[in-house]
């Protein structure tokens, strides 16, 4: 499933959970590793295990692929790696430190 398509399935999983602040980043002109990063905040560790869980359910029924999923026990920060697309769902506090779409951003 190429981006184009699996973008929208992404942000309809998170909107559908009620995560805010939903950024899609290209970033095919700075990495060959990925396409996309799409980060969104979560208000409890618990909304951000129930987004990744929803992303990885949604992305599946479309026929996407799940690579694979990091920090679901601390729930945090949780990132989904979906291959050429990559999701970062964070707590608000955890997302303004590490600031990851000025760091993206400022390459562009």
């Amino acid at each position: 499933m190429n981006s184009e398509k699996l973008v929208p399935v992404i942000v309809d999983a998170l909107e559908e959970i009620k995560a805010h602040d939903i950024d899609v980043i290209d970033v095919s002109k700075i990495t060959s590793m990925f396409g996309f990063i799409i980060i969104a905040s979560a208000d409890s560790t618990r909304q951000t295990k129930a987004l990744a869980n929803n992303v990885q359910e949604k992305v599946k029924a479309a026929g996407g692929k799940v690579y694979s999923a990091e920090g679901e026990q601390s729930g945090e920060w949780v990132l989904v790696d979906l291959g050429d697309v990559v999701v970062h769902i964070m707590l608000p506090a955890v997302r303004e430190y590490y600031n990851l779409k000025a760091l993206w951003s400022e390459r562009n």
